[in-house]
């Protein structure tokens, strides 16, 4: 079993665009587990995945957090029945799942399925960019991969997109955005983009590419206290969260910035944990009514003054390190409410070699509070959490800590 969404692919609720995103399912097994992520965040999504919309995540009816799980073993007979029929299994399961009252129920056919199990190691298929919603019908680019398809063209961060291959994208969802850009997810395909710079309009013709992610990011702030940025729990990224910790400066507070953190491998969000508890609960999640617990390693720096940053974009694994840091004292948390993906999910592969990702339990934090539906709202709220104004405030509280010099 898995949970949760790696950064470039991500869960939506049902309506919102079902080819663009695919959802990791929370594990049981902590060495395989996965905690689900998806959307894109409200200020900024990244290319291949993306947070939730302000819209999306008010239809996510949050009050429907506790509601009953699929059967899946009818799904699989519904599945094999429509086959036998000459009719199309994965319509027949989709079918199920969207009247089965699971929310973050899908299913994925076998090429999506492969492309987001490929994305679990760090990999997309894009064209190296971040879009973000800079008013309600502005979209621009944000952050460009170094040598991606788009660092190449000479794409830069400010520039306005206007459409996708001769789509307008001004009235779009950033999670719709992010769809068109990565399209089918195949390396070689064209997409053409209409830009805008200032008074220069163009468009430039690029070619998809399979890129790596860079899901850690690591600098030094003026204070002297460390920020480290998680975009998303793919593999190694637990560890690369220990090593930056390790290599601080004695005394250097530490700011984790989990803005629009989609999610990932449960194990890479408990090994981050790590880096911060020495040993102790991260989380507690039922699978079929059969009742599990997470904990993290020794040895991690108790001491260090930590401020998390996060915001309606932080998701699932996200929440659940968020959760640990905050239900345990560890940390002050900074921003606003997060997402609340909080389900526990296990993937079923049916009759024509589709994938369907069903509920079958829900995580709590330590303190018992569950996150579906509901999110986590931080020790101090700050309003547009996901612009520089909240960076300030929580780089505020770390000095006050004594995290900064």
């Amino acid at each position: 079993m898995r949970a949760g969404a790696g950064p470039e692919f991500c869960r939506r609720p049902r309506g919102v665009l079902r080819g663009a995103a695919l959802t990791l399912v929370f594990a049981g097994v902590l060495g395989t587990a996965a905690a689900t992520g998806s959307l894109p965040r409200r200020e900024q999504a990244y290319e291949p995945a993306s947070a939730p919309v302000a819209a999306d995540r008010a239809g996510a009816d949050r009050a429907g957090a506790d509601r009953d799980t699929v059967d899946r073993a009818a799904l699989a007979r519904a599945a094999a029945e429509a086959m036998a029929d000459g009719k199309s299994g994965t319509k027949a399961a989709e079918d199920f799942v969207s009247r089965s009252g699971d929310r973050w129920g899908a299913v994925y056919d076998k090429r999506e399925y492969a492309e987001f199990e490929q994305a679990l190691d760090g990999a997309y298929t894009g064209v190296g960019l971040s879009a973000r919603k800079a008013g309600p019908d502005r979209v621009e680019i944000s952050r460009v991969q170094a040598g991606g398809p788009a660092a190449r063209a000479g794409l830069r961060p400010g520039d306005r997109l206007t459409a996708v291959d001769g789509r307008p994208v001004g009235g779009l969802s950033v999670s719709e955005v992010v769809s068109l850009l990565r399209g089918g997810g195949v390396p070689g395909s064209t997409i053409t983009l209409r830009v805008e710079r200032g008074r220069a309009v163009w468009t430039e013709t690029l070619r998809r590419a399979r890129l790596a992610t860079d899901p850690v990011t690591v600098r030094r702030l003026d204070d002297g206290a460390v920020l480290i940025r998680v975009s998303a729990f793919t593999k190694g990224t637990g560890e690369r969260v220990r090593a930056a910790v390790r290599s601080a400066p004695p005394g250097a507070g530490v700011l984790l910035d989990l803005r629009g953190n989609s999610g990932g491998l449960l194990a890479e969000a408990a090994t981050a944990a790590s880096a911060f508890l020495d040993g102790g609960l991260v989380a507690t999640y039922d699978v079929d009514g059969e009742q599990h617990a997470v904990y993290a390693e020794g040895g991690g720096d108790t001491v260090r003054p930590l401020v998390a940053l996060v915001d309606g974009g932080t998701m699932s694994a996200a929440e659940l390190l968020t959760g640990a840091l905050k239900d345990r004292g560890r940390a002050v948390t900074v921003g606003s409410r997060t997402f609340g993906k909080g389900a526990v999910q296990m993937p079923s592969t049916l009759p024509d070699g589709s994938v369907a990702e069903l509920t079958v339990g829900h995580y709590r934090t330590p303190a018992g509070h569950a996150v579906d539906g509901r999110g986590i709202v931080p020790d101090l709220v700050v309003g547009d959490a996901g612009g520089d104004r909240a960076e300030k405030r929580a780089r505020t509280v770390l000095s006050g800590l004594g995290g900064g010099s």
